[in-house]
């Protein structure tokens, strides 16, 4: 079994639409430029409240991928 080596990065998703699609995008657009994307961890959930109801999701993730030797 090969040895591995793993870089955390932190980002922050948005959404008006949920947790999870917060989350998503967030992965989606570094997957645009980062490889090896492998798991991610839920940080910090927060968001906006408008008129007593939830306006926008943001949600801190970290992200892991593994560094190519």
């Amino acid at each position: 079994m090969k040895d591995h080596v793993y870089k955390l990065i932190e980002l922050t998703g948005t959404s008006t639409i949920s947790i999870e699609d917060a989350v998503d995008k967030a992965i989606k657009r570094a997957h645009k430029t980062i490889k090896n994307l492998c798991w991610f961890q839920v940080v910090e959930t927060r968001g906006n409240i408008s008129k007593g109801k939830v306006d926008h999701w943001q949600v801190t993730i970290k992200v892991g991928f593994s560094v190519e030797a």
